[in-house]
Order: C-alpha cells, then sequence, then structure tokens
C-alpha cells in the first residue's frame, strides 16, 4: 500500500510550524511515504506573512512553501502535491484541487462566505474536507459543521482527542460524507502519531488523487511506531 500524508504544516509559511520544508519532505521520505500534501494555514488563517501586501504577494508567498517542497521531493524521491487548510473562527477545511494560477485569478474568494466558497470550489473540481470539526480549544467560540458544503470529514485528526475523532467519524456517517484522515503534523519528525491516505496505486497528480478518493480507492490509516492500520470502515 502506498501511505500520503493530507495534512501537514511547515515554516515558515505557517505561523504555528516549527519544522522546515525540507526537514519535513525528508522525514516522510524516510517514513517510506509514496507522497505529502503541503496544507498550510491559507490568507484567511494562521499564516506569516504581512497582511499590508498585495492579495497576489500573498498568494505567491503561500505557495513558496509548496514549490521548495516539489524541488526537495524530486531530489529525495518523493511526490509532494498542494493542498490549502482555509478557516473561520476556527473551524477548518481542507482543499485540494485549485492551484496558484486559481486562486491568482479569483481574489473574491479572500472576502467570501465560506458557506458560498465552498461550494464555488467544489464546483471548480475540488475536494473540500471539513477537518477535526469537534476540536475544542480556548480560542474556538463554537463548533460549526458544514455538511451541505464539503464532500468529507476528518474521522481522525492525530492531534486531536479519541472522543473528537469519534465524533467525526460519527458526523461523517450520518451525512453520507466521505472517511479522510490526515496528521495535521506541525513538527516533522517530533509528531509520533500519524495519519493519512492510502491506497494500492500512486497518485500522479491532485486530481488523480482527488478521484481515488471519491471512488473509494484510498483509504483513512493510522500509524503509530510504524505499524500502519486501515481505520473508518
Amino acid at each position: 500500500m502506498f501511505l500520503y500524508e493530507t495534512h501537514l504544516h511547515t515554516s515558515p509559511v505557517s505561523r504555528c510550524a516549527s519544522a522546515s520544508v525540507a526537514d519535513t519532505v525528508a522525514c516522510y521520505k524516510n517514513l517510506g511515504y509514496a507522497g505529502i500534501f503541503i496544507t498550510n494555514h491559507f490568507i484567511d488563517g494562521n499564516i506569516s506573512v504581512d497582511r499590508s501586501l498585495s492579495y497576489e504577494e500573498r498568494i505567491r508567498f503561500y505557495f513558496s512553501d509548496y514549490e521548495e517542497g516539489v524541488a526537495v521531493g524530486k531530489k529525495l524521491g518523493i511526490d509532494v502535491f498542494p493542498g490549502v487548510e482555509m478557516t473561520y473562527g476556527g473551524t477548518d477545511f481542507l482543499v485540494y484541487g485549485p492551484d496558484m494560477d486559481w486562486y491568482l485569478a479569483h481574489p473574491e474568494t479572500e472576502s467570501m462566505q465560506k458557506s458560498k466558497l465552498l461550494p464555488m470550489l467544489r464546483e471548480a473540481g475540488a475536494l473540500v474536507i471539513q477537518a477535526h470539526p469537534f476540536r475544542e480549544a480556548g480560542y474556538i467560540d463554537h463548533i460549526r459543521l458544514f455538511p451541505r458544503c464539503v464532500d468529507g470529514v476528518e474521522i481522525h485528526n492525530a492531534n486531536r482527542t479519541p472522543f473528537e475523532n469519534e465524533m467525526a467519524e460519527h458526523y461523517a456517517d450520518s451525512y453520507g460524507l466521505l472517511h479522510f484522515a490526515g496528521s495535521d503534523n506541525h513538527s516533522a519528525d517530533r509528531q509520533k502519531h500519524l495519519a493519512g491516505m492510502m491506497g494500492e496505486e500512486t497518485i500522479t497528480s491532485v486530481g488523480d488523487f482527488i478521484e481515488k478518493v471519491k471512488n473509494g480507492q484510498m483509504k483513512p490509516f493510522v500509524s503509530d511506531d510504524g505499524k500502519v492500520e486501515m481505520i473508518g470502515g
């Protein structure tokens, strides 16, 4: 089976990340993964960017970690793909599909309500996953669910509690949403509990990944001490 990390953050783009792009890519190569998605906090979230810069400058900065990751990945022999983690008051969404050119061409997305933006992204071919939907933290005022605006749910986030993940799986099952998993890794090899998506074939592009996830060819997994276990039925 081929393993893919679907949810991770790197420095310097994500303000909360403590691991560099190079260290992160090398970490997953050493773990035997086939590929990773760099899903840093988008320009609406915890991103280390000067807010006074133009929209284009901020978007180009956002994708700079991904571009570095691709270059490192080619040297090491591991695929690196782009992703986005959008936020709305602590309610987060993983978005796969649109690339930098798409975002550059759609500056209106910055000011759109998520209830309108997420359907627009899906219409453009994106895969939209609600990340850790039952996360509880002091900075989160309340839990919000967007079952009509997403394709799937992160039923296992490696940095959330068993209860939060169990509630996420119940949410996904109740609405017939896709099961998804990711590590939410901010620290490369210092993250010991991992999660992601795995399949019997490698993925060749983000579009191929989206198709395989929707067709059930990619399954969520967890990994501890190198032991990989499929989850979510």
